[in-house]
């Protein structure tokens, strides 16, 4: 048992903050008012529920790191994991060393690890075997396409398609919470419309949500948006844009129109943002999706070939790759921020300097190099948070010499920077956006506010301190002004300092932490 005495709640509804005592009992809140006795002095402290990160590239990390230091230094309670249509549930012996491969940039590809995981119950069971942070996940499209027809440019046949469902069908059953899509990664950017409605009418029908990273963020974006937005509406799913972002030249000032088009939609849609301009992917993605056609061994192969890399330099410096959502690669907006071969670490920090350059990196690095793409648009950044539709995902990668800083910092840089330096939101609306909200869209039971009753994934802040220190230089620096947070009503950072408990586990769809199937 503990208390918090005489802190602040703000308590995720976007409600005004009140003064109050809060208890903790067995993992729940017990009692909120005027408690007195012993307890930790919260006094000038906010007390919130603790955030949830509705992006996170941590599949791997929760793993491997499972104290988790980047993400409750934060005060991030839980994350959603199984993002932009790639990740390693479901897989089979075939397609998880090429998906090992082709998202080592994202994760890494650790020697001597343990993938004994095959389906998405058999991976939330890994992480139910101990980690810091609750975490939710979502099958990835892209993985269930490998699956079935490989890294193949084709529509499924029916006979396939009813496998991909199939396939889904399960992921759900064991706890996923919806779909993730990549349509600007190989494979799932073969899907069409028809592929993506047919599987979103599985993910409706458990009440589930399509997270998709969708075919453009750059010129094609808007487009983009729409058919997203057809699909929810052809298949009844609900839809959550992932990093909904306008960005490239292309795009600048251009944030209404995507706003206007999501609240003409007549759908149910979320959507989540960071608070940084540039982006982070892996350096393979830049590529036109037929020269990534067949897998990685395929592409790498493939980029060797003289004929095949002036096809590859026409579509990077005349067409628009889609795999650069349709723009003309500005080398000068892509940094190196990672790479899997130590012999190349010279590279970090520097720009691409032309297209042999990339091609030839590619293929030293085995595909493995990440970058930060410096292509967003402050004014674009602050528009999207204002939306009411709008929560908080961090897409931080935590591999590579120099990741994006995102991944240690989106949100105390939200409630620092923006809510306190710059008032683009109260620190009311800013914490429901973090908490409350994405608790919803999530369909969690008893979390996301500060209620008896709730589960007690709570922080504490200085609202006068708060602040990101990381930076791009110096990125894997903790948060200042975060003093307690508590998952499932156990410590994982106090005063300050991480405990090393590992109170965490998966949120599965339809088990006492989330709602059925049938709510």
């Amino acid at each position: 048992m503990v208390v918090f005495r005489d802190a602040t709640v703000i308590d995720g509804t976007g409600a005004p903050g009140y003064r109050a005592d809060v208890r903790v009992t067995s993992g729940l809140i017990t009692q909120i008012g005027d408690i007195g006795g012993d307890g930790i002095d919260a006094s000038g402290l906010v007390l919130a529920p603790g955030f949830i990160d509705m992006h996170a590239h941590s599949d791997l990390r929760l793993l491997l790191e499972p104290s988790h230091v980047a993400k409750i230094s934060q005060g991030v309670t839980c994350e959603v994991l199984g993002q932009d249509g790639l990740s390693y549930a479901p897989v089979d012996d075939t397609t998880l060393p090429l998906l090992r491969q082709q998202i080592a940039g994202w994760n890494g590809d650790p020697e001597g690890f343990d993938w004994s995981w095959r389906s998405v119950g058999e991976y939330l069971d890994r992480l139910d075997e101990g980690i810091a942070v609750n975490a939710c996940y979502l099958v990835p499209h892209g993985s269930v396409r490998a699956m079935v027809t490989g890294w193949e440019n084709r529509p499924p046949t029916t006979a396939e398609l009813d496998r991909m469902r199939a396939i889904l069908s399960r992921g759900l059953e064991e706890g996923a919470v919806g779909m993730s899509s990549g349509l600007t990664y190989v494979p799932g950017m073969y899907a069409d419309t028809a592929e993506l409605v047919a599987l979103c009418q599985v993910v409706a029908s458990y009440h589930g949500f399509h997270a998709p990273h969708q075919r453009s963020y750059g010129k094609g974006a808007l487009e983009g948006y729409a058919e997203m937005i057809e699909i929810s509406r052809q298949s009844g799913c609900a839809l959550h844009l992932a990093h909904a972002t306008m960005n490239f030249g292309v795009n600048r000032g251009r944030a209404a129109e995507l706003l206007d088009l999501i609240d003409r939609a007549g759908v149910d849609i979320s959507l989540d943002s960071y608070p940084y301009l540039p982006g982070s992917t892996t350096l393979a993605a830049l590529l036109p999706s037929w020269a990534a056609e067949g897998g990685p061994a395929a592409t790498l192969e493939r980029l060797t070939d003289p004929g095949v890399r002036e096809r590859i330099r026409y579509a990077m410096e005349v067409e628009g790759s889609d795999g650069c959502h349709g723009v003309v690669t500005d080398w000068e907006t892509i940094q190196i921020a990672g790479v899997r071969d130590p012999d190349l670490a010279h590279l970090v920090g520097t720009r691409v300097p032309d297209t042999d350059a990339f091609l030839d990196l590619l293929v030293r690095d085995g595909l493995g190099t990440t970058i930060l793409q410096h292509v967003g648009h402050e004014e674009n950044v602050r528009a999207i948070m204002r939306h009411p539709a709008h929560t908080v995902g961090s897409d931080g990668l935590l591999v590579g010499d120099r990741p994006h800083p995102r991944a240690w910092g989106t949100f105390p840089r939200y409630l620092g920077h923006y809510v306190r330096e710059l008032g683009v939101l109260s620190l009311e609306e800013c914490v429901a956006h973090m908490t409350g909200r994405p608790a919803r869209r999530l369909r969690l039971v008893h979390r996301g506010q500060v209620h008896v009753g709730y589960h007690a994934d709570l922080v504490v802040f200085d609202p006068a301190r708060i602040s990101d220190t990381a930076t791009f230089e110096e990125p894997r620096r903790a948060a200042k002004g975060i003093a307690h947070v508590y998952v499932n009503g156990v410590a994982v950072l106090a005063d300050g300092r991480p405990t090393g408990a590992l109170p965490g586990r998966a949120l599965r769809r339809g088990d006492r932490g989330t709602e059925s199937s049938t709510a």
